[in-house]
């Protein structure tokens, strides 16, 4: 479906990032991942799929950093077809107890670096005629939840984008949507269930339930390969008038 295509994902070297760049690369497009941590298991997962797999080790807070990350991807690979700006950061404290560089630090990373690489990409998407802009918000795009004031407004303005993207190239071949998952058991919430399990006397994995119990009515963890699966609906032809769509997964969080 994706053949001759070029991804690039941002956040790609685990959780959600990973499982959509494999899904992309299943349906032959060449990958370019971004991230940090282990960065040869990933390439060799993608790699074994079939496909070209490069890697930009982009600091996502500097826009420097991703126009040279953008400029790689063209060098490699000729252009971006698919753009996949997932990369985020959290931190959890109360709005008058938030650090201040940790806002910033969020804001830049979940949001800014959507801009940054959406604005880059788009030349190129729109000469060919045919683009997919895809950004993975969150539930916290949509509803908010206390103590994650920096990441629920990142996430709101990723929805915000999302449209205006969308919106502004509603009569050509490039499409901008964006994922709002609900838990997805990633590095980065593992990290909430661990901090909810010491502060609770609980084992872990009665701290996922009571995680899910509080938010998610399906009581169960959306996962990356599913998110890939969607990813792969907005690039294929099904997607071609789906535009400025914030698409939840998230068991049925905000349908209560």
């Amino acid at each position: 479906m994706l053949q001759g295509k070029t991804a690039l994902v941002t956040g790609s070297t685990s959780g959600i990032g990973l499982g959509i760049a494999k899904a992309l690369a299943k349906q032959g497009a060449n990958i370019v991942l971004n991230g940090f941590g282990d960065v040869e298991g990933p390439k060799a997962e993608i790699a074994a799929l079939g496909v070209k797999v490069a890697y930009h080790g982009a600091d996502m807070s500097q826009a420097h950093e991703i126009e040279a990350m953008m400029k790689f991807a063209a060098d490699t690979f000729g252009r971006v077809d698919i753009l996949v700006n997932n990369a985020g950061i959290q931190h959890v404290a109360k709005v008058e107890d938030f650090p201040v560089e940790r806002w910033d630090a969020i804001i830049a990373i979940n949001l800014t670096s959507a801009f940054h690489a959406t604005r880059l990409a788009l030349p190129a998407m729109k000469a060919a005629k045919w683009g997919r802009i895809i950004n993975v918000a969150s539930i916290h795009g949509l509803v908010g939840s206390a103590e994650k004031s920096a990441y629920v407004a990142a996430k709101h303005g990723v929805v915000g984008l999302t449209k205006v993207t969308a919106l502004e190239n509603a009569t050509t071949g490039v499409t901008c949507n964006a994922i709002c998952p609900g838990w997805v058991l990633t590095p980065l919430v593992q990290k909430q269930v661990d901090a909810k399990a010491v502060a609770m006397g609980l084992s872990n994995e009665d701290a996922k339930k009571q995680l899910l119990r509080e938010k998610e009515p399906s009581m169960q963890f959306t996962t990356p390969e599913e998110l890939g699966e969607l990813a792969l609906f907005f690039c294929s032809a099904a997607g071609n008038n789906v535009r400025g769509a914030a698409w939840n997964m998230d068991g049925g969080w905000t349908a209560q």
